[in-house]
């Protein structure tokens, strides 16, 4: 939902004729498809990260508008918090130094935010779930000022008849809560990749994906804490999940999906059309891009890997694969290195996909996911060739040495190669993710959270990967 809509408020004609128009788009989509009305480009990487505002004493300061008005940089844009905000890359060529011009973006539009949020008595901070944050600080008042989350929200409610989200979360320890609105999902921040992919080869990168949404979460989890409680390595899966509660069990609202793509992406928006209700419909009077219903509808179902529509500045059609499985932080150097892991290994994979779903059937999958997510680098996983095996042991035997492979297959400089996937190599060997470090801190100091973000904070701006972080 990043688009901005004029209203928040619909009537039922609003919601017939956004229907009506979403079908005709859905048909039209389908002869795209069948066409093949897509871009031809070669691959090319993206990322979206979202962050924090917070307080020199570490806790989340609502400045969104003021800071996003001083900075001006349309990069960097509102989320759905006042206290969160999302930063956006220019899509790179995956060749080369692709992986080192990201992380200079990234870098040089942080150092930018850091000085614009200090000169609001603020810092920038980039992790899965603050750890210092409180329920009360997720309300209706610390809302963006935006009519795009004041709809979600309305109509969120209004599809539960009222009823409270209710937040429900068994790990180490167990948090049972109800909440009114779907603030709770702005305790949750991810660094969401992208991928161009050529349409032919699109099920293959998107099936690819679901498989490696388990030991990618297990490498990179940085969610230990919600609310003080200790609960799962990536505790971001089960909040967001719960956050927007809405729509069957195949199909809810956040959702590792129903099922693997069979012969088509369009199999995902014919899903979309007949199994997920319109959320927020625009209005005639909102912008009208190219398929601007179909596309707005999609990002109002918020699948862990999800496909995309976009459109090149030449008006033609792209498929994009969003990885969003991912945390933010630990830090700008780690941010890329999870990238590389996800580049490399879909490259290298993606020829497999049909052989490795017959070992590795969708429902395996899935329970391989939420099992990284609740254990982290302590699960154990089937994956193809191997049968059961723990996921850090598969990283270092199998998985970082294909993602080296396929970065070479890119065409990825070998310092590039190196530099990232060493670091990933090095967090798996130490134990040492975001979720790992943030334990052991809590384990020799207490569950001092204002300090313990203040001393994440302090590591992240010093810029070493998270797998050298000392306690």
């Amino acid at each position: 939902m990043g688009q901005e809509i004029e209203y928040s408020q619909f009537t039922d004609y609003d919601f017939s004729t956004f229907s009506r128009h979403l079908r005709e788009e859905t048909e039209q989509l389908a002869d795209f498809f069948r066409n093949n009305h897509f871009s031809d480009k070669g691959q090319i990487g993206g990322f979206e990260i979202e962050a924090w505002l917070v307080s020199l004493s570490g806790s989340p300061v609502p400045v969104n508008q003021t800071f996003l008005s001083t900075l001006n940089n349309p990069l960097v844009v509102h989320e759905l918090a006042a206290f969160n905000v999302e930063l956006n890359s220019e899509p790179v060529m995956l060749k080369q130094h692709a992986l080192t011009n990201m992380e200079t973006q990234l870098q040089n539009t942080w150092d930018a935010c850091r000085k614009v949020a200090k000169e609001l008595s603020v810092e920038m901070m980039m992790v899965g779930i603050l750890p210092s944050i409180q329920e009360k600080h997720l309300t209706m008042a610390n809302m963006s000022r935006l009519n795009r989350y004041r709809a979600l929200n309305e109509q969120v409610i209004k599809l539960r008849h009222g009823n409270p989200l209710k937040l429900d979360i068994n790990g180490k320890e167990n948090i049972h809560t109800t909440h009114n609105d779907v603030m709770l999902e702005s305790a949750c921040t991810s660094l969401q990749l992208h991928i161009q992919v050529p349409i032919d080869k699109a099920v293959q990168f998107y099936n690819l994906s679901i498989m490696l949404s388990a030991p990618i979460v297990a490498a990179t989890a940085n969610s230990p804490y919600l609310f003080g409680y200790e609960l799962w390595d990536e505790t971001r899966i089960p909040l967001f999940e719960q956050s927007v509660e809405i729509g069957s069990d195949d199909y809810r609202r956040v959702t590792f999906g129903s099922n693997y793509a069979r012969h088509s992406m369009f199999e995902c928006y014919e899903e979309n059309l007949k199994h997920y209700p319109v959320l927020v419909p625009l209005k005639e009077q909102d912008n009208m891009e190219q398929l601007a219903r179909l596309r707005f509808h999609n990002g109002t179902i918020w699948r862990w890997n999800r496909p995309l529509i976009g459109v090149d500045p030449d008006g033609t059609l792209h498929m994009r694969i969003e990885h969003r499985v991912i945390p933010a932080g630990p830090t700008v150097t780690d941010s890329i290195a999870n990238a590389a892991l996800y580049f490399g290994l879909t490259q290298e994979l993606v020829d497999n996909v049909e052989d490795f779903q017959s070992e590795l059937p969708f429902q395996k999958a899935k329970e391989n996911f939420y099992s990284c997510a609740k254990q982290g680098l302590t699960a154990t996983i089937s994956w193809p060739n191997y049968g059961n095996k723990p996921v850090n042991i598969l990283l270092l035997e199998e998985l970082i040495p294909a993602a080296r492979r396929g970065l070479s297959k890119l065409d990825i400089a070998q310092d590039d190669i190196d530099k990232y996937l060493s670091n990933i190599e090095q967090r798996i060997e130490s134990e040492q993710n975001g979720a790992n470090w943030q334990r052991r801190w809590v384990s020799r100091h207490g569950r001092d959270m204002q300090r313990l973000t203040l001393e994440y904070m302090e590591r992240q701006n010093n810029g070493e990967p998270v797998y050298k972080w000392k306690i």
